[in-house]
Order: C-alpha cells, then sequence, then structure tokens
C-alpha cells in the first residue's frame, strides 16, 4: 500500500492512495484514493482501513468455502459444514437455500452451541418467504422464532448471529421490538460487519424511514463491494427510494440487481412499482408479465401479506405500484 501527501497553496490535503496485490497471483484485488485535510487525517486512516476490510473480507471467505469443498466429505466438521451451507445460502434458489438449511442443520448437529449456524439457518426461512417458496407458514414462522432466538441466546456478543437472527426475526415472525434490539447490538458490536448494515437497512425500509435505510444499504456496499447479497442490496435501496418518491433512482437500483439476476422476485417487484409510479407504465406491464411467469399466483392481497410495511401510506403506495403494473387484486 503507498502513500502521497501533495502539497496545496490554498489548504493542507492529505491525500491517501492504496491498491491490494494477491502476493501468491499477482492479482489486483483492490484500488482506492481518499482526500481530505489534515485536520481529518484519522478519519482518513479509518476510511482506508473499511475499505481494506470490505475488499478482504469476502476473498476470504470465497478461499475458506473453497479450501472446505476439497477436503472429503467424510472429514467434514462443523466450520465445514456452515461454510457449505453458506455457500449454498449464496446461489439464492429455492434448492440450494434448502440444502443450506440442512447443511446449517448438520453442523448444529455436531456443535449444538454453533450460534452463528443458528441465525444463518433462521436467515434461510427469510430467504423462502422472500422467494415466495414458504409451504407450511405456521410451522415455518415457529421454527423461524425457534432458530433466531437459539442464535441470540447462544450468540449475545456474536454481531453476525444478531444480525442475522434479529433480521429473520422482523422479517418472518415480524417481532420488531426484537429483531431491531439485536441488530442494533449488532452494529454497536461490530460496526465494520456488512451484514449487520444491511439487516438494519431493510428493518428502517420496513419500519418508514427510508432516507437512513438508504444510507445504511450504501454503507453496506462499502463495505463489502463483493458480496454475494449486492444485487438484493440494490433492490432493497430501489423500494427505499421508492417509498421516498423517488422513483427513477428506484428504477436505476432495480435494474443493476436485475442484470445481475434477471429473475429476481425482488428486484422484479420493485421495478414493477418504480417504473408504474413513475409513469412507465408499459415497461412496467413488461416487467410484471416477466414476474407472473415466475410466480402465477402472485396477487395484490398476498403479496401486501407477504410485506411487513409497519407504515399505512407505505403499503398504499406499494400496492398502487403493482396494481398499476397489471397485478389482479
Amino acid at each position: 500500500m503507498t502513500f502521497s501527501n501533495p502539497a496545496s497553496v490554498m489548504r493542507p490535503i492529505a491525500r491517501f492512495t492504496g491498491q491490494l496485490i494477491d502476493a501468491m497471483t499477482g492479482a489486483h484485488l483492490w484500488a482506492d484514493q481518499f482526500d481530505g485535510g489534515i485536520e481529518d487525517l484519522f478519519d482518513l486512516q479509518d476510511q482506508v482501513t473499511i475499505s481494506v476490510i470490505g475488499a478482504i473480507s469476502p476473498k476470504l471467505e470465497q478461499a475458506e468455502i473453497e479450501r472446505a469443498k476439497r477436503k472429503p466429505t467424510g472429514s467434514l466438521d462443523a466450520y465445514d459444514y456452515f461454510l457449505r451451507g453458506m455457500e449454498s445460502l449464496y446461489m439464492q434458489t429455492r434448492e440450494t437455500t434448502s440444502e443450506a438449511l440442512r447443511l446449517f442443520h448438520k453442523a448444529i448437529e455436531l456443535d449444538p452451541d454453533f450460534a452463528v449456524a443458528y441465525g444463518m439457518a433462521a436467515f434461510c426461512y427469510l430467504q423462502r418467504k422472500t422467494g415466495g417458496w414458504i409451504t407450511n407458514r405456521a410451522q415455518e414462522i415457529a421454527e423461524t422464532a425457534r432458530l433466531a432466538r437459539r442464535a441470540v441466546e447462544l450468540g449475545k456478543d456474536d454481531a453476525v448471529a444478531l444480525s442475522r437472527a434479529g433480521l429473520a426475526l422482523v422479517y418472518v415472525v415480524e417481532d420488531f421490538e426484537a429483531g431491531a434490539l439485536f441488530i442494533d447490538r449488532a452494529l454497536i458490536l461490530n460496526p465494520n460487519l456488512a451484514s449487520a448494515w444491511y439487516a438494519s437497512g431493510w428493518l428502517r425500509v420496513w419500519i418508514g424511514e427510508p432516507e437512513t435505510a438508504i444510507k445504511h444499504f450504501a454503507r453496506f456496499a462499502r463495505l463489502s463491494p463483493l458480496d454475494p447479497f449486492l444485487a438484493r442490496m440494490h433492490s432493497a435501496t430501489a423500494f427505499a427510494n421508492v417509498l421516498a418518491g423517488r422513483y427513477d433512482e428506484a428504477v436505476s437500483h432495480a435494474g443493476q440487481a436485475l442484470s445481475e439476476k434477471p429473475n429476481m422476485q425482488l428486484a422484479l417487484r420493485a421495478a414493477a412499482t418504480s417504473n408504474a409510479l413513475a409513469g412507465r407504465i408499459e415497461e412496467a406491464q413488461k416487467v410484471m408479465a416477466r414476474l407472473r411467469q415466475i410466480d402465477p399466483a402472485l396477487r395484490v392481497s398476498n403479496l401486501i401479506d407477504q410485506t411487513p410495511l409497519q407504515r399505512p401510506e407505505d403499503l398504499a403506495r406499494y400496492a398502487e405500484g403493482m396494481r398499476k403494473a397489471g397485478l389482479p387484486e
């Protein structure tokens, strides 16, 4: 990493430039530049630290996943099952989410005190609800609550377990008080944890604080620019912009999500409602046609039932957009 401090006749300026290189392969991993006044030197150092962490962390996790995959199945321990579960979860399909849940349960069998495995198992049910894959609502809500509360019980000081369990409690169980408490605690424990900012962003969308949500999602993206959930973050940012009345920005973020995952229902819903509310009815109807091919049973009534928006005006705006896009009642 290299640093420079160019002279300035107007005001002393500090400029940090950094680059990360893979020492094994020589591949370029990350580069960035940070400018500010000399008086902001320590803040600039913090920015460099956060950016480096965000660049390195996903690479380390993927390297661990690859290491686990190379080991014979018979020698896998609880952590290996957990990493395999993470790999399956990141694929974000119905089948891979079910496989992730199975692997997290296997990790729990091998280590009943594995707090993060409980949290990620609870998060699988969140992903099932998001994808419209729940088959027994009451049973899955109860199981989500059990797993999430066990994760919190075992991982009171584990920011990852708290953030994943908290988000599952909010979205699946709709226990906003407990979920918000755990998400906020995760941020206090580790303000550099990307998944905690992701969870906090969604929480703020649902409780009607879209401006705060947008900031938290942006923080998530800065901390983990290569995150497997980046498309979901763009979908979430699109929803936040819809609630804030910025439909063109919502369309842009939904488009970024769909460029990566063309069949992601979350992104398609955001694209349909934001285009419709922006007055681009024809485009909204095209998106709705794609969405209904994926989920023919989708209706305004069951869509609203799946959405834990707390403000009546937010629910009304979302429903209006989907109706204008062509979703039947």
